[in-house]
């Protein structure tokens, strides 16, 4: 069996290297970082008409529908560049959310603009600090209108639509929470920008007063969708978190052949050759958990859950090792601003707690394991 990626696979992962190569290098990344842009608007318009964020989207809505496994491809991409654009939010949330329960009317408003680069779109789920739980959603939803407030929001101050879940009942069952979108042109929602680990991924508290919402799938699903949306998510972020990985690893290697201290390489070193050697085991540990979680979102395999668990705590804990001993390799200089060390530093971090902590994934990993044992 193969379990790599075809030609056609990889020609689309070098065509997406060699255009975010030019389009968005450390510097680029530096000036939404050091600015006051929140993104990169140009390299968002750019990835929109390379057909990037699309790319998983059906034809009939306007994406090039390629599938999933391509989608990964180019998210493993976007986390070597640190992409400072809101792709994660609109492509592995956003859209995804309106493939797997909007109607057609939702999917024909909504997905063609995310193809073209038109509009932005967001989760808003986390209510405060914790991880993901049907308990913890306290903002309520009564006849069509939201009030209460959502943070941290990805990209939460720049979406065009939020995808909301929101309490509709108060039995202490899962079936309290359900989705709703909203349009943030029709008005009722307040956003502030926070302050964040990582400025070149914007988060915000949106601030919901009598807004009007429409359902987004069924009633009384909204926990059940939020912990199908969550996997897929898991899957994409974890090949961007081992794009991330990856690049600091050759960020480290590179700088430890260069470096010269008495008079040889420091690379030719005992301690660094190790500390390389532990980073290239974490990445490849967790690219292979990646595959596996790319193989169970393209077929939509039971597996998922699982799959998707062990891709997320795997790639978390390889970007973070990497970039840390990435810094490490660099010594003195890889603590300092000018170095791009700390900007890997900064997102893996921040991707780290995006979608629940790294403890919230391994007890997920447990309990669907037992479940699976016991059936």
């Amino acid at each position: 069996m193969n379990f790599d990626f075809s030609d056609d696979q990889k020609q689309l992962r070098d065509q997406a290297r060699k255009f975010l190569a030019e389009k968005c290098p450390p510097k680029a990344v530096r000036v939404v970082l050091d600015g006051k842009e929140s993104y990169d608007r140009e390299l968002w318009k750019g990835l929109a008409e390379m057909g990037f964020l699309g790319v998983a989207i059906p034809e009939e809505f306007g994406g090039a529908g390629a599938g999933h496994l391509e989608l990964c491809v180019i998210a493993e991409e976007m986390g070597r560049a640190l992409a400072p654009v809101p792709f994660s939010s609109t492509v592995y949330l956003a859209a995804e959310a309106l493939m797997l329960a909007g109607s057609e009317a939702q999917k024909r408003k909504w997905l063609p603009k995310i193809a073209s680069g038109e509009a932005i779109g967001t989760l808003a789920l986390f209510e405060g600090a914790g991880n993901p739980s049907p308990k913890a959603i306290k903002l309520e939803a009564s006849n069509g209108v939201l009030n209460g407030s959502k943070k941290p929001v990805a990209d939460g101050a720049i979406a065009d639509f939020v995808v909301v879940a929101a309490r509709t009942a108060s039995t202490g069952r899962d079936s309290d929470v359900s989705l709703f979108l909203v349009d943030v042109k029709a008005g009722g929602i307040e956003a502030k920008s926070l302050t964040n680990l990582d400025p070149t991924r914007g988060q915000a508290e949106l601030t919901f007063s009598g807004c009007e919402a429409e359902p987004l799938g069924t009633p009384g699903e909204g926990w059940s969708l939020v912990t199908q949306l969550l996997d897929r998510a898991a899957v994409l972020i974890a090949f961007e978190q081992v794009g991330g990985a990856d690049r600091a690893l050759e960020m480290g290697r590179d700088y430890a052949l260069d470096r010269i201290a008495f008079g040889r390489p420091i690379g030719s070193f005992q301690a660094v050759k190790h500390m390389l050697a532990d980073m290239y085991v974490s990445a490849t540990l967790a690219r292979s958990n990646c595959y596996y979680g790319a193989w169970a979102l393209s077929t939509n395999a039971p597996e998922l859950p699982e799959a998707a668990a062990s891709a997320r705590i795997s790639a978390t804990q390889a970007f973070q090792h990497c970039a840390k001993n990435n810094i490490q390799v660099h010594g003195g200089m890889g603590f300092t601003w000018e170095f791009d060390c700390h900007m890997y530093y900064r997102r893996a971090n921040a991707l780290a707690l995006g979608l629940g902590s790294l403890s919230y994934w391994e007890d997920q990993l447990i309990e669907r394991m037992r479940k699976r044992n016991a059936a």
